[in-house]
């Protein structure tokens, strides 16, 4: 492995080669296993990156393209990432098409520490929302999901039982970023049932037998804790009767139901209606 030593943003360590002990480890990031073996996972592009860490998430590792050479954005994430103590790699479009398992991967990865929020930790105040999802199985659903959670201004997902990794990659994709402004909690069914007993304000599920109308509720008072139910089973009972509102949405067509997040964000929108508000439109020209 060859080193070259860059002014402004340190010690850069170029990198040709596939078998290269750093890329392989960043390579094995693709599966669980070694994600949570090294705690970490990897997100794409510059955008994501600089987001990260200004939300104060841990950088390990820098990787760039050599087309990045002499960019000033990427010279100045270089220099962060170095000044946090992680490694930059400048590397060939062949290593970073391996990487990211992409044919035209973004110019910038990085590879940070995951982080979970413990149950105990949260504290819904008024006007909160979390979403707690049930075996949530796909990754672009959940992804998705924390998006919404994001552009609604909820406050956090909270992940139920066995569900799908949310650092895996097409989850951290799916995310757009949000994976980074979103906290994410994770609990056995048994230990969310025991804190959504000291859980304050109202707690609404959606469930197909549910008599009542989404629309029809008021969310205004207190906080609020949605929860939804795996894609293929929604809420089991043990979870729906913890909930104080059991709510249905109206369907029109065959369609017999929704896909988990576009239920998901229905339910936000209208949970978080009078929070929204439009900006007005800024004459460019």
């Amino acid at each position: 492995m060859n080193e070259r030593h860059a002014g402004a943003p340190g010690q850069v360590k170029e990198v040709t080669s596939l078998a290269n002990p750093l890329v392989k480890d960043i390579k094995a990031l693709a599966l669980k296993k070694f994600r949570d073996q090294q705690n970490a996972f990897m997100a794409e592009g510059l955008k994501l990156v600089i987001d990260a860490l200004e939300l104060g998430w841990q950088i390990r590792t820098l990787v760039f393209a050599k087309a990045g050479r002499g960019n000033a954005a990427v010279e100045k994430v270089a220099a962060r990432t170095v000044a946090a103590g992680g490694t930059v790699l400048e590397v060939s479009e062949k290593v970073l098409v391996a990487i990211t398992r992409r044919d035209n991967p973004q110019m910038v990865v990085g590879v940070f520490s995951q982080k979970f929020l413990a149950l105990k930790d949260i504290r819904a105040d008024n006007g909160d929302v979390w979403v707690a999802l049930d075996r949530v199985r796909d990754p672009g659903n959940l992804g998705t999901v924390i998006r919404t959670v994001d552009a609604v201004g909820a406050k956090g997902v909270i992940l139920v039982g066995d569900t799908t990794d949310p650092f895996s990659v097409e989850t951290v994709r799916a995310t757009m970023g949000s994976i980074f402004a979103i906290p994410v909690a994770k609990a056995t069914t048994e230990a969310f049932l025991a804190w959504r007993g000291g859980f304050s304000g109202l707690v609404a599920g959606t469930h197909l037998k549910g008599a009542v109308d989404y629309r029809s509720v008021d969310f205004s008072r207190g906080p609020v804790l949605l929860m939804m139910g795996n894609e293929q089973q929604g809420l089991p009972e043990s979870l729906a009767a913890s909930c104080d509102r059991l709510l249905r949405i109206p369907q029109a067509g065959r369609a017999d139901s929704l896909n988990l997040a576009v239920a998901t964000g229905i339910m936000l929108f209208e949970i978080r209606r009078g929070a929204l508000k439009l900006e007005p439109i800024s004459d460019q020209q």
